[in-house]
């Protein structure tokens, strides 16, 4: 019994580690029409944590996230800033607090995010690579 329960164990970290290693990337994207063609990791740390509210081309940027928990912001939060969540939510807690408000938009899936990007030349958000359309443009990948 000893040696089935050490084998069923490995076999269960083998999986975990091919599924965490096979993890589609993280893009960024912007309107195919958007100007900006790249942008750094500090840079969207700057967009998404609301230090700037403008592309480097200072054009208005409309940060488009996914509503409350869902794993792709979890992943892409952790992934960009190195940050859980709880955390994330915290820091924009304190922020609401001396009186900053934050100028995201939130949709509920990613079909939504994406609609919402290509109907607004100013809006940046994040999805998986798998879902990019010839109406967005790749500006980031994050976890390749």
């Amino acid at each position: 019994m000893g040696k089935f329960k050490q084998v069923s164990s490995l076999l269960m970290l083998a999986l975990f580690v091919l599924s965490v290693s096979a993890q589609e990337p993280l893009v960024v994207v912007v309107n195919k029409n958007n100007t900006v063609e790249k942008l750094s990791r500090s840079e969207l740390i700057d967009l998404f944590m609301g230090k700037y509210v403008a592309f480097p081309n200072d054009v208005k940027a409309i940060p488009v996230e996914l509503d409350g928990d869902h794993k792709i912001k979890v992943d892409f939060y952790q992934n960009l800033v190195g940050m859980p969540m709880s955390r994330v939510n915290a820091y924009w807690s304190r922020l609401r607090f001396t009186g900053r408000k934050r100028d995201a938009v939130f949709k509920q899936n990613e079909n939504d995010l994406i609609d919402f990007i290509i109907a607004n030349e100013q809006a940046i958000g994040y999805v998986p690579e798998s879902l990019i359309t010839e109406d967005l443009k790749v500006v980031y990948i994050l976890n390749e």
